[in-house]
């Protein structure tokens, strides 16, 4: 977390392109106190997301919306998928890449990649409970519910659908 001397030392270089370039290298937060067109500009805000994916936040609307900005964001922490445009929080590619790290990012997914049976079992690899985001469809899926059974345990049980609830093959994981 930047000191107050730099966020001071920030807000009065609002416009200074050259110090947020260097700065955000150190301090990637601080770009939260650049002007706009400086939080649009795709090269320092590249910068300061290689250092905190959570640099992200402050990027304009234009950046939330760049597949490049995107993916560096997310293979560090998934979790960042909640800045995207909508129309990021569609893309496969992308919502992939974040669930390599972090399951959370079904919840931010589009109702689309909700019942993409790739990002939900790449979801629940890492967050078994996420399944409750999942389609109903995919809910009802045995693959998917043994995945989410093998890692979750009894956790993940009241999510999936009645029939796989009395799934012996599901209640034998469950005993494991």
């Amino acid at each position: 977390m930047p000191e107050a001397k730099e966020v001071i030392e920030a807000r009065e270089k609002t416009n200074d392109r050259e110090y947020f370039l260097k700065i955000v290298q150190e301090m990637p937060l601080l770009i939260e106190w650049a002007n706009d067109e400086i939080r649009d500009d795709k090269e320092v805000v590249l910068e300061a997301v290689k250092k905190d994916s959570g640099a992200l936040e402050f990027s304009s609307e234009r950046l939330k919306d760049d597949k490049e900005v995107a993916l560096e964001a997310v293979s560090k922490a998934g979790w960042t998928t909640c800045y995207l445009s909508e129309r990021l929080k569609d893309d496969k590619e992308v919502i992939l890449k974040a669930a390599e790290n972090d399951g959370q990012v079904l919840y931010f997914a589009s109702q689309a990649l909700r019942d993409d049976k790739d990002v939900v079992l790449a979801s629940v690899s890492n967050k078994p409970i996420i399944i409750k985001y999942a389609s109903l469809r995919l809910r009802q899926d045995k693959e998917v519910a043994t995945v989410a059974v093998k890692k979750g345990k009894k956790k993940v049980i009241d999510f999936l659908a009645e029939d796989l609830k009395k799934d012996e093959d599901l209640l034998k994981l469950l005993e494991e």
